[in-house]
């Protein structure tokens, strides 16, 4: 999962696309980017690390132009030790594409080696953002051989782009002297919606970004989601087109962005993602009173952040008291994103502190966002147990995560997965040392969204059902991504700047 933003304006965009990735740093953690346009030149700043600490004032100073993108990193293909492969992306042909991109291709392999073969393009990453890059701006290349570069030329364009790539993406990219791009896939599993606003000298202002969240944050009013397949061209003469680009677009958003990723004051394909874990906790509570008896029950405590709404909801629909046992440390990353089980084993307690007044000799109803490797989990029911509590019951907002996760989450195999061989609640239970768990519901999950919007169709949940709406993840294909990986060379310390400086 990664976040993009893009603003075009006719004042300098550096510090307000800094203020969008801190809005959107929640989506990834890895690394950062931003590139500006300044007439013709390009200027772009990149490192691994969080957005606060990648960029000073000197790099700032450099980021000129009245036009933008950023992105933050959370690695799912590719080297996530590698500082090559922190986005934004660059092709100098044609006209020069600055581009960023969240989502996960499902054929980038095949893409890869088509690009070689046929179009002549090289690779020099092992990140299929780069491989996208390089099939959109071969399309628009192609497209532009004997007409200049409009807005039917583009739409054109990225309606080969659907053709070619299979997976999610959900796209921002700059073409220089011509204007800012954006799409999204024909599933539309990665979120994408754009705003306006006038600024004090009276002139239109855009942004693209990957939540809500940023609209409000810099003040801009949310026109709409891009809908699936569709594309937005903004050309710097001012002119502002949507167009849908795929043949058979079907919305199938991510149901895991409203169970954990979003921020809770984002709103997504018309759902609002807070609204949505109030919605899973009316649900989850329907589910709980027929597994579980309540009299044995004192209090319901979520794990902080994402699981609070609907810990509220359930204690209410339940009719127990709500309590906050455990403190968070803002200070630590959060552990589902940090890569490597050994450091997210070791974060966990410094992460989380039990305060013992609210578990002693009390029996809990802890209630989580979803359970994925239960690395956490297992530590914080040991913690619950140490600070006093004489029973432990957990309560997970999401379903069982049986499946991986080929769409831009890292969930890539099986056996990392605590349910990926298949485990019901009781083997779950035993395993993390609770006396009982209960996961929501599959139907409970696709209910719980589809009654805040019911024009969407269907949900994206691939990693609770194994239904992949691509239509193209065979066994085949998990099995390989399931196959051990040679080891990644040591990441190399950063160099501050080595990302930093102008492309022509």
């Amino acid at each position: 999962m990664c976040g993009v933003v893009a603003l075009i304006s006719n004042e300098p965009v550096n510090q307000r696309l800094y203020d969008a990735l801190l809005l959107l740093q929640h989506r990834g953690q890895d690394a950062a980017g931003i590139a500006t346009l300044d007439g013709l030149q390009f200027h772009m700043h990149k490192a691994m690390g969080l957005v606060r600490d990648i960029f000073r004032t000197r790099n700032m100073r450099d980021l000129t132009g009245s036009v933008g993108i950023g992105h933050v990193r959370y690695p799912t293909q590719g080297c996530a030790s590698s500082n090559q492969e922190s986005q934004p992306f660059y092709v100098n042909a044609p006209f020069g594409i600055m581009f960023a991109h969240n989502g996960n291709l499902t054929n980038a392999e095949e893409l890869k080696q088509e690009l070689y073969e046929m179009d002549r393009r090289h690779i020099n990453t092992s990140s299929d953002s780069e491989v996208l890059l390089n099939v959109l701006a071969n399309e628009i290349a192609r497209v532009t051989v004997n007409r200049k570069l409009d807005a039917d030329g583009v739409f054109e364009a990225v309606a080969a782009v659907h053709k070619r790539v299979k997976g999610s993406y959900a796209v921002v990219a700059l073409i220089a002297g011509k204007g800012l791009l954006a799409f999204r896939d024909p599933h539309g599993i990665r979120p994408l919606c754009f705003g306006s606003a006038v600024n004090e000298s009276g002139v239109k202002e855009w942004l693209v970004s990957s939540e809500s969240v940023t609209m409000v944050g810099l003040g801009f009013k949310l026109e709409r989601d891009v809908a699936p397949g569709e594309a937005l061209w903004i050309d710097f003469k001012g002119g502002v087109e949507t167009r849908q680009c795929a043949e058979h677009p079907v919305a199938n958003p991510c149901a895991f962005e409203y169970v954990y990723f979003a921020r809770p004051d984002s709103m997504i394909d018309g759902i609002s993602v807070y609204g949505a874990r109030l919605n899973l906790g009316v649900h989850l509570a329907d589910t709980i009173r027929e597994e579980l008896d309540l009299s044995e029950v004192d209090v319901v405590m979520p794990i902080p952040d994402s699981s609070r709404p609907c810990a509220q909801e359930l204690a209410k629909q339940l009719k127990l008291p709500y309590r906050e046992g455990f403190i968070k440390n803002r200070y630590v990353g959060r552990t589902f994103i940090m890569p490597g089980q050994a450091v997210r084993k070791k974060s966990v307690r410094q992460k989380l502190n039990a305060m013992p007044v609210e578990f002693e000799g009390k029996n809990l109803l802890l209630v989580d966002d979803s359970i994925v490797r239960g690395t956490t989990m297992k530590e914080i029911v040991r913690m619950a147990r140490e600070s006093g509590a004489k029973k432990v019951f957990i309560a997970s907002s999401a379903p069982r995560v049986m499946f991986p996760n080929v769409y831009g989450i890292d969930m890539p195999t099986r056996s990392e997965l605590i349910c990926g061989d298949g485990k019901d609640a009781a083997a779950v239970a035993k395993e993390l040392g609770a006396d009982r768990v209960i996961f929501q519901t599959l139907d409970g999950l696709k209910n719980a969204l589809h009654e805040l919007n019911p024009a969407i169709p269907a949900f994206d949940c691939s990693c609770f059902d194994g239904v992949y709406v691509t239509g193209d993840v065979t066994e085949a294909y998990l099995e390989k991504l399931e196959a051990p990986k040679p080891k990644a060379a040591p990441a190399e310390p950063d160099d501050e700047d080595a990302q930093a400086g102008s492309v022509a």
